[in-house]
């Protein structure tokens, strides 16, 4: 129930502009999940929603993300990422990429010029990429999101 319940807060934050708890609850309640502000919170948190703001003024809620147009173009630099990162983990804040030796400069690089989201900073070695992030909700996201591109 809680994934579907996430599933669908993410679903609706991306199709309508979600400015607040109360609002997301009620979209929530109309879609049939029986949600209290408290746990509508908590989802919020675990998801690492942020605020965004929009041209109306005020702000919405969004799913951070990569910035994968700017990842994933062709040409070298989508190789670089594809081709040279071997794995990537987590331990607490801090996002760990290894890399084919050699390479993990060039992936570094890569990393800088998009948007990380909450991302304080990156250092290369080698063949290991270090990417400090301001939380461990943060750091998990920006794990799952490169996992994700590697799968492909």
């Amino acid at each position: 129930m809680k994934n579907q319940r996430q599933y669908k807060i993410v679903e609706l934050i991306t199709e309508n502009e979600v400015s607040t708890q109360e609002q997301l609850c009620s979209l929530l309640r109309a879609s049939g999940f029986e949600v209290t502000q408290a746990t509508v919170s908590r989802d919020i948190k675990e998801l690492a929603l942020i605020k965004q703001p929009i041209a109306s003024g005020g702000s919405k809620y969004a799913v951070p993300s990569l910035s994968r147009s700017r990842l994933t173009d062709s040409g070298f630099e989508h190789s670089i990422i594809l081709e040279s990162v071997l794995n990537v983990d987590h331990g607490l804040n801090t996002v760990v990429l290894k890399c084919s030796a050699g390479m993990a400069n060039a992936v570094c690089a890569k990393l800088d010029s998009i948007e990380l989201h909450n991302s304080v900073g990156t250092l290369a070695g080698d063949d290991t990429v270090f990417v400090l992030m301001r939380t461990e909700k943060d750091a998990e996201r920006l794990e799952k999101e490169l996992r994700l591109l590697l799968e492909k």
